[in-house]
């Protein structure tokens, strides 16, 4: 079993390698990653500093947060559910993208994950905005190369501080709310530094799935998702 096993990964690789060399060549330039180019909700601020009104369009819905400003379980709770190693990881942890080659390939386990890092799913936000719309596993392949090729290379340029504070600016939360800021005040009527620990797991949850983990529409998925994230977390 583990012969045929290992097998299969010597031959994933090699594909992947070769495929590699001519794809890697249509990704945009790594420094473009350090400026996303995101959209934000407006806000009309008074003259002694109240916030009078936010407006937003559709995919507009963002307002920025810095990281000194993120509860610290908000960041711990995203690690031990989205990417345990991310700490240890110089943009691909290879570990994890293996267990989902053999989970889907081999065992063909649909919902065994992706293997993205922390890295890879912000440059997929921002660079690749339009993997919903991938139909075929050769789309697909071509993306996750270029993924990983720019998660190695931004990784080198950034800290780990700056790609968690980006990653959590740019997520999709549901319900038409970008970053965990807007997602806070929409779910908990709170800022995103006032978070509880509960709280934060509420919304590491929705990020597997924004539709099927949403806390208004499907509490009860959601509350079974979140449990998992606490049993991450311990």
């Amino acid at each position: 079993m583990w012969g045929f096993v290992f097998i299969c990964i010597a031959a994933v690789a090699i594909v992947f390698t070769a495929i590699a060399k001519g794809k890697i060549g249509y990704v945009p330039p790594v420094e473009e990653l350090e400026n996303p180019n995101l959209k934000f909700a407006t806000q009309v601020i008074s003259e002694d500093g109240k916030l009078l009104g936010t407006w937003s369009l559709s995919k507009e819905n963002r307002v920025y947060v810095g990281y000194e400003d993120l509860s610290p379980h908000l960041v711990h709770a995203l690690v031990a559910t989205e990417d345990v190693r991310f700490e240890d990881h110089s943009g691909i942890d290879a570990r994890a993208f293996m267990r989902a080659v053999i989970k889907r390939g081999i065992f063909m386990q649909k919902h065994a994950g992706g293997g993205s890092t922390i890295t890879q799913q912000l440059i997929k936000n921002n660079v690749f905005p339009d993997f919903v719309n991938e139909n075929t596993f050769e789309e697909k392949l071509e993306r996750k190369i270029q993924e990983q090729y720019l998660a190695v290379q931004l990784e080198k340029k950034v800290s780990k501080n700056w790609i968690m504070e980006n990653y959590l600016n740019a997520i999709n939360l549901g319900q038409n709310t970008l970053g965990v800021a807007v997602a806070s005040e929409r779910y908990f009527g709170k800022d995103v530094s006032e978070l509880t620990l509960s709280e934060c797991a509420v919304l590491a949850a929705i990020t597997q799935n924004p539709s099927r983990f949403n806390p208004i529409s499907n509490p009860e998925k959601n509350a079974e998702r979140r449990m998992k994230v606490l049993n991450n977390m311990l």
